[in-house]
Parts: structure tokens; sequence; C-alpha cells
């Protein structure tokens, strides 16, 4: 077995994790293998000596690794998605940052959570993805997103226009700062903090949340990811950014954009004892009289 570990270059993700990680995989037989940059932080940053293989891209990881672990927060995890591509290897997402609900394992329980791992005392949540096309230019091979695709206006200034078709059939126009179009698993990250609804993970939906729209009465829909959507904009403005997570380009006026539900999962894993609800309460601070 080789799980590999993929980390961003700062200092919250310390020589103490890595060094836990190999030492316990070593002791069970397993092969550690390591993101190059993050490696080369390590051995820089803080006289690290350990001499492990490593990964540099997507092809590197995917003929080598089982697993790989996701070292860091939600945003870190998401960008495993670059690597795995649609290889179905599961991720396990390590949260040694503040709020996450992908990266649900606290750091201070990685010892334990590895173990489960080892043990295979876990199960794949199998989280569906969105796909985009009509800029096939944009984003390359990984034109798809575990939390959302989003449309923003360039500049500070005016609002911009945004067409929605829903399976051909004219749902609305978009008169806001942008449009976030979500996936369940989304529903946490970028959509809530605009006011969109939270939905569990295996409910099978697209969220389509404005972000400041300059009518009011314009709300978040819910409506079903077997559903395809097309997205054009216009405005004061040349061009417009747009978003697949935490990649971002720029498209022209005009651009029609195709969205769906990829045609793979990404697999992520949900060890012995956790559940959503779970992780909704303690991050959310469900249940608990802040009053004084």
């Amino acid at each position: 077995m080789t799980i590999a570990l993929y980390a961003r270059s700062t200092a919250d993700n310390g020589t103490e994790y890595i060094q836990l990680i190999y030492n316990l995989l070593k002791k069970e037989s397993v092969e550690l293998i390591v993101y190059r940059p993050y490696l080369n932080y390590l051995q820089k940053s803080f006289n690290f000596t350990l001499n492990l293989n490593t990964f540099n891209n997507s092809e590197e990881l995917i003929s080598k690794a089982d697993y790989v672990i996701s070292l860091g927060g939600d945003g870190t995890l998401l960008e495993t998605l670059d690597f795995i591509r649609k290889s179905g290897i599961p991720v396990l997402g390590v949260n040694t940052g503040r709020l996450g609900f992908l990266a649900s394992v606290n750091k201070d329980d990685l010892q334990k959570a590895l173990q489960q791992l080892l043990k295979e005392k876990f199960t794949l949540d199998k989280r569906e993805l969105i796909e985009l096309s009509g800029c096939e230019s944009c984003f390359g091979d990984v034109n798809y997103a575990l939390n959302e695709f989003t449309i923003h206006k360039k500049d500070s200034g005016a609002m911009i226009n945004i067409d929605v078709f829903v399976d051909d059939v004219f749902l609305n126009s978009y008169f806001a700062d942008g449009l976030i179009v979500s996936t369940t698993t989304g529903s946490t990250a970028y959509s809530l903090s605009c006011g969109g609804p939270i939905m569990v993970p295996d409910s099978d939906n697209f969220i389509l949340t404005p972000i400041a729209p300059h009518n009011l009465n314009v709300r978040p829909i819910v409506i079903s990811n077997t559903k395809s959507l097309e997205i054009k904009v216009s405005g004061r403005s040349e061009s417009f950014n747009i978003s697949l997570d935490s990649k971002s380009t720029q498209i022209k006026a005009g651009t029609s954009l195709f969205l769906k539900k990829a045609d793979f999962r990404f697999n992520l894993i949900n060890l012995e004892g956790q559940h959503f609800f779970t992780t909704l309460r303690n991050k959310l601070l469900w249940g608990i009289d802040k009053r004084q």
C-alpha cells in the first residue's frame, strides 16, 4: 500500500505531522510519498532530514498512490482534485487550520484517523461534481469542481446581467455582482455565505445563489443536478471573472457557458463514527448556548 500526502507550504503544516505519519506508516510497512514542493519547504524552513519519495503531478500520484491524505483545510483538499482527477483515489482530509467541512479530521486525532484508515474502518462518501464546458481553454483538463462554479463582475463598479437557462428553458436574468452554482458539497462554502441553504451531500442538487442581487426578491433556488444549465453574461465590462473552486480565469462578454453534473465522483473518506450532521453541529456550534 502507498499513501500520498498533499499539503501547502505553510507554517501550520509543520514537521510534527509528517513525522507522525511517517513513523506510523513505517511500522505498518506502508510507503509514504509526499508532494515535492511541500517536502522542499520543510527541508528549507525546518531542516527536515527524512528522505522520502515524492510526486510532482497528477500522473505520478495516480500511478503510485492508493490513498491521499490532505493536510490543511478545505481549500487544500479541493486542490487534491487537480491531482486525483477521475482516478477515484480516496482522500482523507485532516484539518490543521480553522473551519473545515471537508477536512473533518481534527489534527489532534491524526494518529487515530491513520489507524482507522489502515484498518479500513471507513466508508467512501461519493461526492458529486460540477463540470463546465463552452470554455475549453479556460481550465484545461480539470474543468470540474467539487464545491462550485462562480461568475463574478471584473470591476468594482457596475453589476452584471446573467441569463440562466435550465434544460433550454429560461429561468431568470440575474442583475447582481455575480452568481454561484454550487454542488451540495459546496452548500456549506461560498453559497452559504451568500445566503444559500445547507444541503445534505447526497441530495443530488445544484444550488443557484445570486451574489448581492439588485432585486431583493431574487433568492437562491435548488434544482436537480440531472438538469443542464446554460449561462450567458453581459454588462459594461468586456470580460468577467469565472472560477471553479479556487481556480479562476476571465471570459469575454457574450460567451455561453454550460454546466452539468460530472460523470464521475470524488471519493471522500468517511471514518468510522463520522457523520455530516456531527460535522455541522461542531463547525456551526449548533446546540451550544453562547449567552452569558
